[in-house]
């Protein structure tokens, strides 16, 4: 059927409507006027409705339209009300069908139209009123039933097309009204308060048994939770996120392709997901948020820098696609080796004119508030990071068939980037040259931190630029201007030996790289560049290289003097982490002249403790003096430290915290990727329990404490240019050329002392000078020499065998080791408490346990939903377990008011306010778990003397500024109550944790709790 348009809203009118009908088109009752558009939230697309009474029931009607409510629905609806809340339930009917709703219906046709919709019944009264008084008169002229039916259907539609109209281009930063309304309903169904965000939900099934329990998942940003309602039967699930230990995807033939959340009590399967892999990557995502949370003590902050979607998504949380927003960005960080500020602004698909291959390479192109990244779509093939600082012009080059829509982007180290097939060239180019403008001035100097690194002294240019002149580090000490090896290395005679002649063909064949490749931050990255790192770095060009793969190059040129104030502020510094650092000053590779005299340990000293300063969240820690001393033979002092930056914040996270993490993590991750390439030997030394005592080290020093200098720095050139995945390959290595020894081991000892010898004896041939061995060799060693294996070919031998192992895959494993890892610690943490408590108490070790938990939880609570002062500033990892959790008035208040057996009415404030005073002897208004478990054990099993001086002293200061009159009466239960304060003999158990009332403060004929 033809159809006509008219010239307003784009609304389609078949010809068959007949000349009376058309003459309201211009009626501006027939058009959406500004009070139309404040209903659209309500107006729903018209839709067919067969049976018009199933399910529901008719409460008003008129000649053609009629006002519903869903059976069930606010009052009681009897079986078959009971049924259809089940459904409810079960299709999310209550938010895809809301309770009330409009049909239009018209005498000659069975065939109903649903075109509005309302969650109350003032809602729903509104626009039954409206369509009353503006449209009942109008449509009640027409000739027939079907020219009704097509004006209100285009009037409905009409109004909806205009608001979606003037919506458009707008951002919106509110939730969908279907989003809101769910997360009131999970506020409502598991007490949340308003703090608590809903991320998303979804359909699911949840496994009680062998039942499957259909219902609604929801997923905040603090807690996971479950709510079913199937024939009067309720589920109600509630799970925080810190208490995961573990969260598996999988399918058995019980659960099918199911979800299984497991805490350190019990597990809980969820299926029948629509989109699985999304839930469970969401679910992921907030549990690593937890793990985050429990080791920083920091709670979730909504990233507000992030760049807004171009395109808002149906019913997706603000929350959602914040989170969205930081995966993606985390995701280009690390592959791009950029530092944390850094804000991925968008991507695209493009072509990159590759001179040295003489092709168009497919990849994409990142654009982010500092960079312009290209990653080629075939893994090695290319990859290239722009800083905008060294770009000099952006320009749009002639399009033609065979180049669309190029991109010229030239540096002002006079290198040329041709980027095509660019769906929205001008876009690109106007958020490049946005953040160009926005690129601070003082990086536009001619300050090419690389272009000085071909010189003998790489960063005198930037060294001289620091505006201290301090005593302790300028551009005059040795170390500020050329690395250690090449500072002892001046004075001697030349070397004309086989390793001199290696060094210059890797020297040569690095410059011929250069000539073809770039060299510089913009230089390309491809397979090539690979296999010249595997070759070994020379050492003339390590620190420059070791700079460029980890990104420590970009950081050190955009904080230009930082360095130097950092060491004058940490200078004269004293603190635990420098009382470490000059303990192991001289245990820092004491084999290398470097480090037999002060010029190296006082460059060790200086970044060691400016790191320190720089994050005492990590301070020091064992390993890292091993680390920086490498890092100082090859660079200056300032390269080395944004290198340990490098290390320590993006290369290796959490590895050298108070508790190494981020090391065990990895530690679990070697495990399970034993268990995946070499099972056998895995069960073998699972039971001799050599592999976590092996690996820490391993990892932790980058093999440098375990292997002969000249071979684990070629590991350590390797894994700044492939990360970790490298080390893990090598590790692998190791165990799979061992393995025939390591399976015939009765005992750890035998197995350590097999692989000591074989790391002691794996040389680098390339050079002349025999290894120096370590001690274990040498105690161990034996009659018969050990056969040396060369560095290369254990490198070779890694990717051969191991070298299908990917970074994500890594990143995957690490997610499922960081639940393990950081729950296993704060189990360590709480026996470490409990047994302390032991002899301050009287109270059992399940009782303890429940109260630190409870006790911590309250800490963790106020670090999400909020509190009086910030949680994250009173917990502090310095001190022991019994003290680093502290909380504050009002939070313990709350705990005093749900577990001290003196409650009495009214007076209990007042109670726990000067017991709290009593209790914070230092005054700062916080008490910790061992001073709170003080006065609670004297609560419970204090004898009465002990008690009646803790109620003594709550009358007078500090408890009670002005003394008051004590009065001691003696209180029907056997108990003794000073004033009003009862106290009573409590059960031993945690479950007798309830409050106790006497008779003067227990209302008449109320029930006793005791």
């Amino acid at each position: 059927m033809r159809s006509q348009q008219t010239g307003r809203n784009n609304i389609f009118w078949p010809p068959s409507l007949s000349p009376d009908s058309r003459r309201f088109l211009d009626n501006p009752l027939g058009w959406p006027v500004q009070g139309d558009l404040e209903r659209v939230q309500m107006w729903i697309h018209p839709e067919e409705v067969l049976l018009a009474g199933a399910l529901w029931v008719s409460e008003r009607a008129n000649p053609f339209f009629i006002l519903q409510r869903r059976r069930g629905h606010g009052r009681g609806g009897g079986l078959s009300g009971l049924l259809v809340g089940t459904l409810d339930v079960v299709l999310d009917s209550s938010a895809r069908v809301a309770p009330y709703r409009i049909l239009l219906q018209t005498a000659e046709s069975q065939v109903y139209w649903n075109v509005a919709c309302g969650s109350s019944r003032r809602e729903i009264t509104e626009h039954w009123d409206w369509l009353e008084s503006n449209l009942l008169q109008t449509i009640s002229i027409f000739d027939n039933c079907q020219d009704v039916t097509t004006f209100v259907r285009g009037k409905i539609s009409g109004i909806i097309a205009e608001e979606n109209r003037l919506k458009q281009g707008e951002e919106t930063e509110e939730d969908s009204g279907k989003f809101q309304e769910a997360e009131v309903k999970m506020r409502k169904l598991f007490g949340m308060p308003e703090e608590e965000k809903l991320v998303n939900y979804y359909s699911c099934s949840y496994w009680k048994g062998r039942v499957p329990r259909q219902g609604w998942l929801y997923l905040s940003v603090n807690h996971l939770c479950f709510y079913s309602f199937l024939l009067g039967k309720e589920v109600t699930l509630v799970v925080q996120w810190t208490e995961v230990t573990q969260l598996d995807k999988n399918a058995t033939l019980l659960f099918p392709e199911s979800v299984r959340v497991s805490t350190r009590h019990t597990e809980h399967f969820f299926s029948m997901f629509l989109k699985i892999n999304d839930t469970f990557k969401l679910m992921e995502q907030l549990a690593n948020m937890a793990m985050r949370q429990l080791l920083d003590n920091e709670a979730f902050a909504a990233d507000r820098s992030l760049p807004k979607p171009c395109k808002t998504l149906k019913n997706v949380s603000l929350l959602k696609r914040d989170l969205d927003a930081r995966a993606k960005n985390e995701r280009y960080r690390i592959t791009f080796r950029l530092t944390q500020d850094e804000r991925l602004d968008g991507h695209t698909d493009c072509t990159l004119w590759t001179p040295f291959a003489k092709m168009h390479v497919v990849g994409q192109l990142f654009i982010s508030n500092n960079y312009i990244c290209f990653n080629s779509r075939e893994e090695d093939l290319c990859q290239l990071i722009i800083p905008l600082r060294e770009v000099s012009v952006v320009e749009k080059a002639d399009s033609s068939s065979v180049l669309p829509c190029p991109v010229s982007i030239s540096t002002k180290n006079k290198m040329n980037f041709l980027f095509a097939n660019l769906k929205d060239r001008d876009f690109l180019v106007q958020r490049i040259s946005d953040f160009l403008q926005r690129t601070p001035e003082s990086s536009w100097g001619d300050t090419s931190p690389l272009s000085a690194l071909s010189h003998p002294a790489p960063s005198s240019s930037v060294a001289s630029q620091s505006v201290h002149r301090g005593r302790h580090y300028h551009p005059d000490v040795p170390t500020a201007r050329q690395g250690l090896l090449q500072l002892y290395q001046k004075d001697a005679p030349e070397d004309l030996g086989p390793k001199a002649m290696k060094e210059k063909m890797k020297v040569e064949a690095w410059n011929i790289h250069f000539s073809e490749f770039g060299r510089g931050v913009c230089m390309y990255r491809t397979s090539r560049t690979r296999e010249l790192v595997l070759s070994g770095i020379p050492e003339r060009l390590r620190g420059e290289l070791w700079l460029l793969f980890s990104g420590a190059q970009n950081q050190m040129a955009t904080h230009v003097g930082y360095y130097g104030d950092l060491v004058e502020q940490a200078m004269g510094l004293c603190s635990l982490a420098t009382e470490e650092i000059e303990r192991d000053l001289h245990r820092s590779m004491p084999e290398h002249t470097a480090f037999q005299n002060e010029t190296g340990i006082a460059a060790l000293r200086r970044v060691l403790t400016a790191y320190a300063h720089r994050n005492p969240g990590i301070g020091y820690c064992q390993a890292m003096n091993i680390v920086t001393s490498v890092l100082l033979l090859y660079c200056t002092e300032e390269e080395a430290f944004w290198l340990l930056v490098a290390l320590c914040e993006r290369m290796l996270p959490d590895y050298y915290n108070t508790r190494v993490v981020g090391a065990l993590v990895d530690q679990g991750v070697f495990e399970d990727l034993t268990q995946g390439f070499l099972p056998l030997l895995h069960d073998h030394m699972q039971e001799l329990g050599v592999i976590s005592t092996i690996s820490l080290s391993w990892f932790l020093t980058l093999f440098l404490s375990v292997m002969p200098f000249d071979s684990a720095v070629l590991l350590v050139d390797c894994f700044f240019y492939e990360g970790i995945k490298v080390i893990f390959q090598v590790a692998l290595a190791v165990l799979h050329d061992n393995m025939d020894a390591l399976l015939s081991c009765s005992d750890e000892g035998e197995a350590m002392t097999i692989l000591g010898r074989y790391l002691d004896n794996v040389v680098n041939k390339q050079v002349g000078a025999s290894p120096v061995p370590h001690l274990h060799a040498l105690l161990t060693s034996g009659d018969e020499p050990p056969p040396e294996i060369d560095i290369f070919e254990l490198i070779k031998s890694s990717y051969e065998k191991f070298g299908s192992l990917r970074s994500d895959v890594i990143e995957q494993m690490r997610f499922k080791q960081r639940l393990k890892v950081i729950q296993s610690l704060e189990d360590t943490a709480k026996r470490s408490v409990v047994r302390a408590m032991m002899t301050e108490s009287a109270f059992s070790i399940e009782e303890l346990e429940e109260l630190y938990c409870l006790f911590k939880s309250k800490h963790m609570t106020s670090c999400y939903w909020g509190s009086s002062s910030s949680a994250a500033e009173r917990h502090d990892p310095s001190l022991p377990y019994l003290e680093q959790y502290r909380i504050d008035p009002l939070q313990f208040s709350q705990l005093f008011g749900a577990l001290a057996p003196w409650i009495c009415g009214d007076h209990t404030t007042t109670l726990s306010a000067r017991l709290f005073r009593i209790l914070d002897q230092n005054q700062d208004g916080l008490v910790n778990f061992k001073e709170f478990i003080t006065a609670l054990s004297g609560m419970y099993h204090g004898d009465m003397t002990e008690k009646l001086k803790l109620l003594y002293k709550l009358h007078l200061p500090p408890g009670n500024s002005a003394p008051t009159r004590v009065s001691v009466i003696l209180s029907r239960g056997g108990g003794v109550c000073i004033g009003s304060f009862p106290v009573l003999h409590r059960g031993p158990t945690a479950r007798s944790f309830l409050p106790a009332r006497c008779g003067q403060c227990e209302p008449a004929g109320s029930p006793s709790r005791g």
